[in-house]
């Protein structure tokens, strides 16, 4: 049953949107996506007050929404009751019709909490964080490519014109060309309370970035960068474009990723990083070092698809070892030069492909692991990593997954049963991939 408070918030949004007719009642799967129902403005009290079922598998279904058979057929594919989070209740403002969204978490029957859900996972996480008097504040850096539609192969085709070699890094003069849709893009985050920071021409033709306003409750960061997916995806389609978070759209040209500043809090609220100097503290240290330890365990987080991992070459900014350094961008996490009392990491690892939830919480997995563990960061790197470093993260999907599956890092912070069905859901789709026969491969074998 909602309380008092949740009743009064879901009553006054009601009064105060009288012409929503729908709404959209979704729930993030372990791939990144929204699954869910349409509820009418008559029952959405009902899915407030914890009516409303989904069977447990939609949580684990592949890119594809397949649900993958062992999971459904070990579990006899039982429902699970939705929980609504009055936080992310808003209205959808490039629909047709007047309709309204909110996120969902999904407990088993017995009321706990699924162990596949994103939400919880991440809820799980920060009550460690809790329990040590910490909070993480979080920040995402999106990246995207805005296409036109596809060419006679099947390719996408540039909406931007040109050279297209070279994709006007800051460009201010494609941002003004682009003004109408990337303005239509802010309205939308600001009807749907969305704290955009900056909008930005990125380094490859079509790739654009927008980033969010750091937040100091994780849950909120992840779902932020989700429905900012969605505005953008959604926005864009308004306007002619097809907009896409692959990882990899060319393989020359630069990829999407989704670089991921965190930061941490003390109870009164300062900076738990900052010594009063530009090199951080002891705490600072054990956060990255626990990041770097554990990024072979979490690259399949950071990197769910075969796609993913065309984006992680030498020279293109994309980390390619566990590094570090301060102000260094050819590192996996850099230490921004800031206000010391902005003191922080960017993880520059993920793509923009990844599930947002994921990969906060491959973040925060990380930085617990290594506060929790004192351990001790390497060396910071000084220059060009890509020269003193030699390639040590999985460099395929394979190699990630078979990683992942056997990992005690992973099943100490996810749970055994996300690991496994996780690992279910990323073979099925790899198995799916390796049924299929490119073009490529046609060329040179006919």
């Amino acid at each position: 049953m909602p309380n008092k408070s949740t009743s009064a918030r879901l009553a006054a949004f009601l009064e105060q949107n009288p012409d929503i007719e729908v709404f959209e009642v979704m729930l993030p799967d372990l791939s990144g996506g929204l699954r869910g129902k349409w509820v009418y403005r008559d029952k959405i009290h009902k899915v407030f007050d914890g009516k409303l079922k989904l069977p447990v598998s939609t949580l684990a279904f592949d890119v594809w929404g397949r649900d993958p058979e062992e999971l459904v057929f070990d579990s006899g594919d039982g429902d699970g009751y939705c929980e609504a989070d009055i936080d992310t209740l808003v209205r959808v403002p490039w629909a047709d019709r007047p309709t309204g969204q909110v996120l969902l978490s999904l407990n088993e029957i017995n009321g706990e909490p699924c162990g596949n859900d994103t939400r919880h996972l991440l809820k799980k996480l920060m009550a460690r964080f809790d329990q040590l008097g910490l909070k993480p504040v979080l920040a995402t850096e999106m990246e995207f490519s805005l296409f036109l539609g596809d060419d006679e192969a099947g390719c996408p085709t540039h909406s931007q014109s040109g050279d297209l070699g070279a994709g006007q890094t800051y460009g201010i003069e494609l941002m003004e060309g682009m003004s109408e849709l990337m303005h239509a893009i802010r309205d939308a985050c600001d009807a749907q309370g969305l704290p955009i920071d900056t909008l930005i021409k990125e380094a490859a033709p079509s790739q654009y970035e927008i980033n969010l306003y750091h937040n100091d409750n994780a849950l909120k960061a992840a779902d932020q960068g989700l429905m900012l997916k969605r505005v953008i995806r959604s926005v864009a389609k308004k306007f002619g474009y097809r907009a896409t978070f692959m990882a990899k759209p060319f393989g020359d040209l630069a990829g999407n990723g989704m670089h991921m500043h965190c930061s941490l809090v003390n109870k009164d609220g300062s900076n738990a990083f900052n010594n009063g100097t530009d090199q951080g503290n002891e705490l600072l240290q054990q956060a990255i070092a626990g990041c770097l330890d554990s990024m072979a365990d979490v690259m399949l987080l950071l990197a769910p698809n075969l796609n993913s991992y065309r984006r992680f070459q030498r020279g293109s900014h994309a980390p390619l070892a566990p590094t570090w350094g301060y102000e260094n961008r050819t590192v996996s996490v850099r230490v921004p030069t800031d206000a010391l009392d902005a003191m922080r990491i960017e993880h520059r690892v993920a793509g923009a492909d990844a599930s947002c939830h994921l990969a906060v919480a491959a973040i925060l997995a990380g930085m617990l692991h290594g506060i929790e563990n004192t351990l001790q960061a390497p060396t910071p790197v000084v220059g060009n990593a890509y020269d003193q470093f030699p390639p040590s993260l999985p460099r395929y999907w394979a190699d990630s997954l078979s990683i992942f599956s056997q990992s005690e890092f992973i099943e100490r912070y996810f749970g055994h049963e996300m690991r496994h069905a996780f690992s279910v859901v990323k073979q099925q789709e790899m198995d799916e991939f390796d049924r299929q026969v490119t073009r490529l491969e046609y060329s040179v074998g006919l």
